[in-house]
């Protein structure tokens, strides 16, 4: 990898945490250059304007997930352990040490909901993907004989997105040291409701 591949990898890598930690609206292209030793000039020569440099932290983020929570979980038997799989490594990446403000995923969507463009097309984009993939692994579920034949795995995805949501909600924003017991409790009813 060539130096400005480095470069541009090590600005991503710590746009990302700012964005955690910030939010998407707190990631300006000053406020990266300084905390970076880098000049506004280089880095905008780097990504152009805001919207691409956004893009392409979240296209970082999206990378790094499925490197960390889908790619790993893949490997787990189809049906109950790799949906149990995804959930435990979604949980573990929304509490990464390395992103100070919990999913960038969660916190980008409600800055973004109502802004379009090019980043919210490509989160847009990433969640449909991300819920797909549970629906998939829900309806493995039931080909493998672990979940009920009449499940509906597009219900079971949304239930279990709903879940994380209040999960960070209640963990980040209220600050409630039972919300990981919740969370377990509340994945632990959804996969009986949902049993063959």
């Amino acid at each position: 990898m060539g130096k400005g591949a480095d470069t541009r990898e090590r600005i991503l890598e710590h746009a990302t945490r700012m964005a955690s930690r910030d939010g998407l609206a707190g990631l300006t292209l000053s406020g990266l250059a300084g905390e970076l030793g880098l000049s506004k000039s280089g880095l905008f020569a780097h990504f152009g304007s805001k919207d691409a440099l956004l893009v392409q932290v979240l296209e970082a983020a999206v990378q790094r997930f499925r490197d960390t929570v889908v790619r790993p979980a893949l490997k787990a038997p189809r049906g109950r352990p790799r949906l149990t799989a995804l959930f435990e490594r979604w949980l573990a990446w929304g509490n990464d040490a390395s992103m100070p403000g919990g999913c960038i995923f969660v916190a980008a969507a409600i800055e973004l909901d109502d802004h379009p463009g090019p980043p919210r097309d490509f989160l847009v984009a990433s969640q449909k993907e991300w819920i797909a993939a549970l629906v998939r692994a829900a309806q493995l579920g039931v080909e493998a004989g672990h979940f009920r034949k009449d499940l509906d795995p597009e219900q079971l995805a949304f239930e279990l997105y709903g879940l994380l949501l209040g999960y960070q909600h209640r963990f980040r924003l209220l600050q409630d040291p039972r919300a990981s017991a919740m969370i377990h409790k509340a994945f632990q009813r959804l996969l009986d409701d949902s049993a063959a």
